[in-house]
Order: structure tokens, then sequence, then C-alpha cells
């Protein structure tokens, strides 16, 4: 399949804008080397390897030294009080070290960024399928988007990169701009919501017959495995559990013009029974508020148990808009995985082929 470094460039651009980011965006300029697995802009059918350069680590040489020939460099950097909300604590606990630097290195967001250059190419693979991925900011804090702000598919893809908020309403990115002020006016982070959004998938990707290939569950253990993201909806499901039946779920039609079953709604958000059923897919991920502030919450020293503040290091007040492009790149993951499952083939003329053919088996259905 075809792989532009300029489209892998553009997702790790994507990840480290929006409004609410903090300093570390200032020293970041992420961009991909491909090392391996790819020759004349076409993949090999071998593994492929991605290497993005961490820049600031020139300022950590010492610190994070493998040999420990600074060992000054290292005890300046030591984190002793461990900050509520992270994996600190119960990282220094199950590895049994009283440097909660060991833990928090790796625990870190920023590993995001390698998840979103293998995004990439899924989202390349599913592109060449007809698929379409992106995402948008459901809210900020109390600033929420209006419900039908998802409707447009191609207005979403529309918005610009360097977008504040990923939203095409200017009404609402004001409110969710005010909501971050507010926040760091107060030393405070604040939380958030983003969806994600698939477009072009035939039904019945997934299993309704095996537990773990079930594909809400594993879309949601994707969403859930991104820093921060503490709670997953699919589609309309935290809305319709405390209501009835009849508002719930999608009728079924069917167009005979266009030899397809139709729905007026999608309240499923494109999956039923762990299975795809051709309308879009729609995933929101909830994110908490940061757990680093400005003002540290209390907490216990490792080594000598005694109570003090957290250590602080560096934060947004808010990643929502990167949130969002992660969560789009683990999607898309997931998605290419599962059409592969369903389709096979070891090129993508042979993958195409094989979705060719599904698509007129359910046309002639």
């Amino acid at each position: 399949m075809p792989v532009s470094r300029a489209a892998i460039n553009r997702e790790l651009k994507r990840r480290m804008g929006g409004y609410g980011r903090g300093g570390r965006m200032k020293i970041e300029a992420d961009e991909v080397e491909i090392l391996g697995g790819v020759r004349f802009g076409k993949t090999l059918g071998s593994p492929v390897a991605l290497l993005i350069r961490n820049l600031d680590f020139a300022n950590w040489i010492g610190a994070m030294d493998p040999h420990g020939a600074h060992p000054g460099d290292a005890l300046a950097r030591t984190i002793t009080r461990p900050r509520p909300g992270h994996a600190d604590l119960a990282g220094a606990l199950k590895y049994g070290t009283h440097d909660a630097r060991d833990i928090l290195e790796r625990a870190s967001a920023r590993e995001t960024a390698a998840r979103t250059a293998a995004g990439a190419l899924a989202k390349a693979f599913l592109t060449a399928l007809g698929v379409a991925v992106t995402s948008r900011t459901v809210a900020v804090g109390r600033s929420t988007a209006a419900p039908d702000e998802g409707d447009d598919f191609d207005a979403l893809l529309a918005l610009p990169d360097d977008a504040p908020m990923r939203s095409p309403r200017p009404a609402t990115v004001e409110a969710m701009i005010a909501a971050v002020d507010d926040a760091r006016r107060r030393a405070d982070s604040v939380g958030g919501c983003f969806e994600v959004l698939a477009r072009g998938l035939p039904p019945g990707l997934g299993s309704h017959a095996h537990w773990d290939r079930r594909l809400d569950a594993r879309l949601g253990a994707a969403l859930l495995s991104i820093q921060a993201v503490k709670g997953v909806c699919i589609g309309d499901g935290l809305e319709v559990a405390g209501g009835g039946g009849r508002e719930a779920h999608d009728p079924i039609g069917y167009d005979p013009t266009a030899r397809r079953f139709t729905r007026p709604s999608n309240r499923a958000g494109g999956i039923e029974g762990g299975m795809t059923n051709g309308e879009i897919v729609r995933l929101r991920g909830y994110l908490k508020p940061l757990a680093t502030l400005p003002r540290a919450l209390p907490s216990v020293d490792l080594t000598t148990k005694a109570l003090s503040e957290a250590d602080v290091e560096r934060t947004d007040t808010v990643p929502i808009v990167a949130a969002g492009v992660v969560a789009e790149a683990m999607t898309a993951l997931v998605l290419a995985d599962s059409m592969l499952e369903k389709l096979g083939g070891d090129s993508l003329r042979e993958t195409r082929t094989g979705l060719d053919a599904y698509w007129r088996t359910l046309r002639d259905y």
C-alpha cells in the first residue's frame, strides 16, 4: 500500500495542536523517519519501522542514562512525591522503586506520538478501501457542542489542521476556548469529551460469536488505553440508558433502488451485536481533567513517608483536540485489523477485490 511521509507528519502535527496545550508543544516538532518496510513509497509486506526523535532528550541524557554515568543529574530529576491521578504511586509499588521517574516517563502520553504515526498507516489503508476517519470536540468542561454538530461528516473532514477546537461552529469554539481560559485563571485543568467517526465501513465487521472479537469491545479498549480517558460511549449509549426501548434503537428500512438496508437514525453508533451495521461508527471518549496541576495536590514522599505536595511536571490545561487525533489513530488500527480479518489479502489489490465482492454479495442479498 502507498505510504506518504508527509501524511504521517501531518497526523503528528495535528496531535500537537488544539487550544489548551502546554509548554511542551513549544519544544516538540515531531517528524517521522521511515527506517524499514517501505520502498519507493510502498510497503513491502514486512514490518514498517518508524522513528520519531524526541528533541527534548538532549536535556535529559544524564538523568536517563542507561549506564548511570551521571548520578548527579539523575538525583536532580528524582521524583519521590507521586502525583495523584497518575501512574506514579501504583507503578512505584509494582516495581519496587522509590524514584517515580522510572514510572512516569514511560506512562507519559508522549508515547501517543508513536501510536499516531502507526495509526496514519492504518488510515491510509482504510482510505484506499473507501473508509474515512475523523473526530470532533464534543465538550470542554461544561461547554458542549450542539447534538447535530457531528451530522456533517464532510464539514469535520474540512476543518483546518490548526483549528483550536474541532467544531465547525465558531460560537462553540469560542465557548470552549473560554472554558480553557477560565481553568487557566484558576491554575486548574479541565476535562472534556471527543467523538471519533468512521464512514464507509461495510456491515459485518467484528463478531457476535466471540467475546474477544466483538468490535465494540475492541474499540472501547483501544480508546480506554489513551491516557486520561476514563469512559467510552458508542453512539447514544449514555443518553438512551435512562429511557425506553422505543427511543433507544434505530428502525430498519430498505431502499430498493440502492439495494441496501437503511436507518433513519444512528443511535447505535454503527455497531449492533458486536458488529458494524453499515452506518457511521461513532465513538465518544471522556477525558478526565489532567492530574498534574500548577498548584500541586497533597501527596506523601515515597522515601520519608512525610506529608508533602506532589511533584509538578509539564502539563496541558486540556489536550482535547490531541486526544481526538490519537483516538482516530487507535480507531483506525482496530478497524484496519477488522477489515483484514474479514477480507484477507496479501496486497491492497487483493483486499480491494475481496471488498468489492463482499459489497456485491450484500447488494444481491
